[in-house]
């Protein structure tokens, strides 16, 4: 059965959650619209919101060795927070790189152009590898969604021990509206849900897993909601932010390499976005990253559409991946092909937080609508 377009954005019912409405739209770009005009200030209120989180930054920053903090990936989103952190607003950054085992070349030359030209300091955090690969291979073997669950677990559950450890409160985050607003509701598994992390290992590892960075929701929570030991701030929201004039810029000033498409800076990821989602799922994860550009108004539904109609990747470069990536993890390539065939299962079928999740995040959805509400009467 052909899966039904939405008729604003380029979402389809491939995914489970989507909803459509008596005009065909999509639940999932409906709730970016309404969210854009509170997220997203690409205009004179945004220079207002930046001049004042800069200024508020270097006050609270007096005495101490940095203003702030900001996760280094080697990715464009990071790279041109940190020109706009160092450059533009005269911050003092350290940069917080996690190393999980899976970085591109470009991505590792970027990271090192970056620091060098801005002349700013880098903490790094090596994963232990034989760590990470066991638990990889665990989340292959559970067959569910999310398998960036491993590396995303590591890098927060990292930046927020970093931030400890240097006594940092507040961290500059590269997630923006323009790029990143699409969110399919109920789908996938939160990264920091390390109940469901353990468990899936304790299931499906062969190793013990005496270093890696865990951290329960619990813990994730009363750090970041209840002793607000780190505020995220997300500076590009405060501009018009086009990630294509972005590349543009950085690659001009800084010789900033291109790695592929989005998030592809990490090798697994690639591998996970462009083989095993739409493999194993039916989900082709372009999707989201168009649509949110479409609400952004920063591509049209056409040409859109248009993107969609080339392969993710070509055969031979697909086969190259499975071969890189089933050879990093120490199995060969039948292995790792019989791994992504497995019938898929949900991430509910082992123990997690998901409850407490949900119950948060319904939770701050009321209190977002009824402040937006409130402050529509006045």
């Amino acid at each position: 059965m052909a899966a039904r377009l939405c008729s604003f954005c380029v979402m389809d019912s491939s995914n489970p959650s989507i909803e459509f409405d008596a005009n065909g739209q999509c639940n999932c770009c409906r709730d970016a619209i309404a969210r854009r005009p509170h997220e997203w200030w690409p205009d004179r209120e945004g220079e207002t919101r930046m001049a004042q989180m800069a200024q508020m930054l270097k006050t609270q920053g007096r005495g101490k060795p940095y203003d702030v903090m900001l996760g280094l990936s080697g990715g464009i989103d990071s790279a041109y927070l940190a020109h706009l952190a160092v450059k533009i607003l005269g911050l003092r950054v350290l940069a917080v790189h996690v190393d999980g085992g899976w970085n591109s070349e470009p991505a590792v030359r970027n990271i090192e152009t970056m620091v060098r030209q801005l002349d700013i300091d880098l903490h790094t955090y090596v994963v232990e590898w034989e760590e990470m690969r066991d638990l990889q291979l665990a989340f292959l073997k559970a067959s569910v969604l999310n398998q960036d669950i491993p590396q995303d677990h590591a890098f927060f559950s990292t930046l927020y021990r970093t931030a400890a450890e240097f006594g940092l409160r507040h961290f500059l985050s590269g997630v923006n509206f323009a790029s990143e607003n699409i969110v399919p509701p109920l789908w996938g598994h939160p990264s920091m849900d390390g109940k469901h992390a353990r468990a899936i290992h304790q299931r499906f590892g062969a190793i013990p897993l005496k270093t890696f960075p865990f951290m329960g929701l619990v813990e994730f929570l009363w750090i970041t909601r209840v002793r607000k030991q780190l505020t995220v701030h997300r500076p590009l929201n405060y501009v018009n932010y086009d990630k294509e004039l972005a590349r543009q810029e950085l690659t001009s000033d800084y010789g900033w390499r291109d790695y592929g498409g989005k998030h592809c800076e990490s090798r697994f990821t690639k591998f996970y976005q462009e083989i095993y989602l739409p493999r194993k799922f039916g989900f082709d994860k372009r999707r989201l990253h168009l649509s949110s550009l479409i609400v952004s108004r920063q591509i049209t539904r056409e040409q859109a559409l248009e993107e969609l109609l080339a392969p993710i990747a070509s055969s031979a470069q697909m086969r190259r991946d499975c071969r890189f990536v089933a050879k990093k993890l120490g199995i060969c390539e039948s292995e790792l092909e019989a791994l992504i065939d497995l019938p898929p299962k949900e991430h509910l079928e082992y123990p997690n937080q998901m409850k407490l999740h949900r119950g948060l995040s319904a939770l701050k959805t009321y209190l977002r609508r009824a402040t937006l509400a409130s402050n529509a009467k006045k």
